[in-house]
C-alpha cells in the first residue's frame, strides 16, 4: 500500500513538473510582435502566463497576448514582421500574432501597411523613451550606428521620405511619424536634426509625457 501511494505521489509530482516546465518554456519562447502606437481609454491585456494588466502607450505586445478593447476605447498596434498597422475601436478583442491580430470579437476599424523601415524603428521607441526617462543611461537598442557619411545620408533621406508618407496618412495630432523619424535620426546621434522633430511632437501633443521626456533628454545632449 505504501509503495502504491508513493508511486502515485511520484507520478503526480512528475506530471506537475512537466506542466510547469511546458508553461515556462512557452513563456520563454514568447516574442515581442508589436508596439502600441496609439491608446485611448482603458485597454487591457492578458499574457500567456494569464497575468492581466492595463496597456500603456508605446508598450510592446507579445505573441499570444489577448487584448480587450472596451466600448469607448481604442488601441493601435504596429506589427514588426509585416509592417501592418491596425486600429481597434471597442468593443472588441483579439490575440496578438506575429504579423497581425487574430480577431476574437469584432474586427479592426482601420488597417494600413507602413513603409518598410518603419516597424523596426518604431520598435525602438520604448527603449528611447526609457533612455530619456533614465536621464541618458544607455539601454539596449540605443547605441549609435557606425557607417560612412554617404551611408548615413542615404539612410536619413530614406527615413525622411518614409516620414512624409506616414505623416500624410496619419491624423493631425498623431506623433507616431515623428517618433519614427526621431528613432531614425537617433541612430546616428543627429541631435540638431532631432530638435525640430521633438518640437513638432510637442506642437501636436503639448501634454504628451513621452514628448516632454524626449525633449528634456535632447536638451541635455545638445547642451554638451
Amino acid at each position: 500500500m505504501r509503495n502504491s501511494l508513493s508511486n502515485s505521489l511520484l507520478a503526480v509530482l512528475i506530471f506537475a513538473a512537466a506542466g510547469f516546465n511546458a508553461t515556462a518554456q512557452g513563456a520563454a519562447q514568447a516574442v515581442d510582435v508589436a508596439v502600441v502606437s496609439l491608446l485611448a481609454g482603458e485597454v487591457s491585456y492578458t499574457s500567456g502566463s494569464q497575468s492581466t494588466g492595463k496597456m500603456t502607450p508605446y508598450m510592446r505586445v507579445r505573441e499570444g497576448d489577448r487584448v480587450t478593447v472596451p466600448a469607448g476605447s481604442q488601441v493601435r498596434l504596429v506589427f514588426f514582421e509585416s509592417g501592418r498597422q491596425e486600429r481597434w475601436v471597442g468593443p472588441g478583442s483579439f490575440r496578438a500574432a506575429r504579423g497581425s491580430a487574430q480577431p476574437l470579437a469584432g474586427k479592426p476599424a482601420e488597417v494600413a501597411v507602413l513603409p518598410t523601415s518603419a516597424p523596426m524603428r518604431i520598435a525602438r521607441v520604448p527603449e528611447l523613451l526609457q533612455n530619456a526617462k533614465l536621464g541618458g543611461i544607455q539601454v539596449r537598442g540605443t547605441q549609435a550606428k557606425s557607417g560612412t557619411p554617404a551611408e548615413r545620408d542615404s539612410a536619413v533621406r530614406e527615413a525622411r521620405t518614409a516620414y512624409e508618407q506616414m505623416r500624410k496618412a496619419s491624423p493631425a495630432t498623431d506623433i507616431t511619424p515623428e517618433l519614427f523619424l526621431y528613432s531614425a535620426l537617433s541612430e546616428y546621434s543627429l541631435y540638431s536634426d532631432m530638435q525640430p522633430v521633438v518640437q513638432e511632437m510637442l506642437r501636436k501633443q503639448p501634454d504628451s509625457e513621452e514628448a516632454k521626456s524626449l525633449d528634456g533628454w535632447l536638451k541635455t545632449r545638445t547642451a554638451k
